[in-house]
């Protein structure tokens, strides 16, 4: 072929390519803006990307890398701190928030949005959980479920077991030379949580929820491809293994009730569920049950348990910041009566200082890096307009490491709480609005009794000071933070 010939072909390919591309770039626009109409032009700036994995590439390749915030970054640097983004993530048009005041109206304007998870993920966290229910049904279970987590009266009767396993933990620790530190805490968060909602269960059934829950994790920020390889597909058999477990439980309560015996122990959240019915007399079936289970003992001990991990890496790094923490629960033991033998809840409420660690631990790892909402209608904000459908998502990490609200936002300073309250919307660890996350007095009352005992006796080294960091599902050390935990000499 003569060389004439050879550079028409290849400049006919490089066309036929730019044009596909063309095409390629343009089926979510014909898909999910031309049949906005005029609306279109209200739109957020962005870019849809590609077809069906839209920005989901872009998304994993950042959270996969040392530099998670080059994801939203590359918005912001193409186009401009507009604060509001559209983007085509979990295979649904959508839009980000990412500032203070537009992360509070989506989440505190309950007649103009819903809640927006991904069907894939509410197919793993269940349809009767918290994040696929409707507003008045929320209303409802969060009402029939917040006493028995957060009240005063239980979180006071839980204060004993808590600071029972976590004595026991800690010295069991000193003993076992290098282990993951947190894959030892997640077990300790998830015994604790397991004791409030189900009393107690065998060590073998403990094991076999807690290996489950690990591999449904890494499949809720996964693509959702179903398929055997993929972490979704692997999530989706864990979650039907945790539902024969906990439908195994329901029935054996339920038989247990019916024999009378029910009333022979502890009445725990299961029993609470068993036994609730509305205005109407309707009681909760099996599925409603075991999916506010599944979801409640999820987050019981996932944020808890990496919180923690995190509190502890943080004041090691920090012996300035440790020593001022320490000496604050030294005083809290010395001025104890003779007579009362472990913490008390206006203890645990009367360390201001280790409340300041626990909210920068939790502004700097931003455990939930977002949650989804869904527009009910067309919504504006900001001169823009979110059309009806389009999903939400509250993107929670810009907002707590925005230099302009917390100067230095990457380092851990706990005294950037001193004399502050955050404004509505700089500080959204565990959510806001009407689906404030029901557990967080429980989670910090778990994170305030381990730093306790941790700070008076204990130091934490660990082998892999620098090992890199992964942050999907959550921001961990890669090695699970591999350490030792040494006994250090007690207070006089």
């Amino acid at each position: 072929m003569e060389l004439g010939s050879i550079l028409v072909v290849l400049v006919v390919i490089f066309g036929a390519l730019r044009v596909a591309k063309w095409i390629l770039k343009k089926v979510n626009w014909w898909l999910y803006e031309a049949p906005l109409g005029e609306k279109q032009y209200l739109l957020p700036p962005g870019d849809l990307g590609w077809p069906f994995v839209g920005n989901m590439w872009s998304f994993l390749k950042a959270f996969k890398s040392s530099d998670p915030d080059s994801f939203m970054r590359t918005f912001i640097n193409k186009y401009g701190h507009t604060g509001i983004y559209r983007a085509l993530m979990f295979g649904n048009p959508s839009v980000f928030v990412t500032t203070p005041e537009a992360c509070r109206r989506v989440l505190t304007d309950d007649d103009a949005f819903k809640p927006g998870w991904p069907i894939s993920t509410v197919k793993l966290v269940g349809r009767k959980s918290f994040i696929g229910i409707s507003y008045e049904e929320h209303k409802r279970l969060r009402r029939l479920t917040s006493a028995p987590v957060n009240g005063h009266e239980a979180l006071s009767a839980y204060i004993p077991y808590i600071e029972e396993n976590v004595i026991a933990a800690l010295e069991k620790w000193t003993t076992m030379g290098q282990f993951e530190f947190l894959t030892q805490m997640r077990k300790l968060t998830f015994r604790i949580i397991m004791y409030i909602f189900l009393s107690s269960e065998s060590e073998l059934v403990m094991e076999s929820l807690e290996k489950y829950y690990t591999t449904l994790n890494y499949g809720v920020r996964a693509m959702a491809i179903n398929l055997p390889g993929f972490s979704y597909y692997e999530a989706f058999k864990a979650r039907k293994r945790l539902v024969a477990i906990f439908q195994s439980i329901v029935n054996d309560r339920r038989k247990l009730k019916m024999d009378g015996a029910i009333h022979s122990k502890k009445k725990d959240m299961m029993d609470s569920l068993l036994d609730v019915e509305d205005d109407n007399g309707r009681k909760l079936t099996d599925e409603e049950i075991i999916d506010v289970m599944l979801m409640y003992l999820n987050a019981g001990h996932e944020s808890s348990g990496h919180i923690t991990t995190w509190a502890t890496i943080f004041l090691q790094e920090h012996p300035e910041f440790l020593q001022k923490a320490k000496e604050e629960q030294e005083r809290i033991v010395k001025k104890r009566p003779p007579t009362q033998k472990g913490l008390s809840l206006k203890e645990v409420r009367e360390m201001e200082y280790l409340s300041k660690v626990i909210d920068e631990t939790l502004r700097l790892v931003t455990f939930s890096l977002t949650v989804f909402r869904e527009a009910k209608t067309d919504f504006s904000i900001n001169g823009y307009t979110i059309p009806k459908g389009w999903k939400v998502l509250v993107w929670f990490r810009t907002v707590h490491l925005d230099p302009e609200i917390y100067p230095y936002p990457s380092q851990f300073d706990p005294s950037r709480w001193d004399n502050y309250t955050p404004k509505a919307g700089t500080f959204l660890p565990f959510g806001a609005g009407s689906r404030l996350c029901p557990g967080n007095d429980l989670a910090k009352l778990e994170i305030s009794i381990f730093l306790h005992y941790f700070l008076l006796d204990y130091k934490l080294e660990r082998l892999n000071p620098e090992c890199p960091r992964r942050f999907l599902p959550h921001t961990r050390p890669t090695d699970n933070c591999l350490a030792r935990i040494k006994k250090v000499s007690s207070i006089a």
